[in-house]
């Protein structure tokens, strides 16, 4: 996660649809007042602000590992208010009342030991809460994992691209969560999204999932490789009278220490 680049205005974008997962998760959080919530992969920080004034008698921290993302963090004129760089392997949990993640974990392979060691670490009470995407199934994954793979573009970006077990089903992350003594409310969404303008889907992708095929491949290449990627997924999403339907699946997890 920390040697790819991001682009803080491209992944604004789609802002609204963006941030709709993190206020379904965060409204599942139900505490009072916590001193320290700590967000996780915060990005620009612009949700995470949305936590400080939630709780405004919290010290509230982001931390993400784009030095591109942070050095874009609003800031919101107060000292409770903390966003940084560093590596979300490095957190440490203990003394914190809430940690939030939104959409980060599936960047790290390991990041399921990282839950069960934040899990452990929190004290009695406090609260984990991430959300993943689940969709790594969808054509707009699937089609980028078999261009990848196929005889023109295997050589350069084979390994490049992870599949489904980027991340757990919600058993699975219920099970870790109980097995640490917590809590574990559970779901999985898919929200529909409807996304205009020209080769909409491949615009949501290449902030997020593409990244990885876009840091492999000079200019001209990673140019060539949308062109065939958007031809794909203009079959597998057609746009209609009133734009692109794009359904996205994503998985939410809360939990509190017993």
């Amino acid at each position: 996660m920390g040697n790819m680049t991001w682009d803080p205005q491209l992944y604004a974008r789609f802002d609204t649809d963006r941030s709709r997962p993190f206020f379904d998760l965060t409204a599942r959080i139900r505490a009072d007042a916590p001193d320290t919530v700590v967000d996780l992969g915060c990005g620009t920080g612009a949700l995470t602000a949305m936590l400080a004034r939630r709780w405004p008698g919290a010290a509230v921290t982001g931390i993400d590992s784009s030095p591109d993302m942070v050095a874009a963090a609003p800031g919101d004129g107060s000292e409770r208010l903390d966003i940084r760089h560093g590596d979300l392997r490095d957190f440490q949990p203990e003394g914190v009342d809430v940690v939030v993640s939104n959409a980060a974990l599936q960047w790290i392979p390991e990041h399921r030991g990282l839950l069960r060691r934040w899990a452990a670490g929190l004290p009695s009470g406090a609260w984990l809460a991430w959300q993943v995407p689940g969709n790594f199934d969808a054509p707009s994954h699937a089609l980028m994992r078999q261009l990848a793979d196929s005889p023109r573009w295997s050589g350069r970006l084979g390994g490049v691209l992870r599949g489904g077990e980027s991340v757990d089903d919600p058993a699975g992350y219920a099970r870790l969560l109980v097995d640490a003594d917590c809590t574990a409310d559970v779901w999985e969404t898919t929200y529909v999204h409807l996304l205009n303008g020209e080769n909409p889907v491949l615009q949501w992708v290449r902030a997020t999932g593409l990244r990885p095929v876009l840091d492999a491949l000079d200019a001209d290449a990673a140019a060539d490789f949308e062109a065939e990627y958007a031809a794909l997924l203009r079959d597998a999403y057609p746009a209609g009278p009133h734009g692109t339907l794009f359904p996205f699946r994503r998985v939410f997890c809360v939990g509190r220490k017993r």
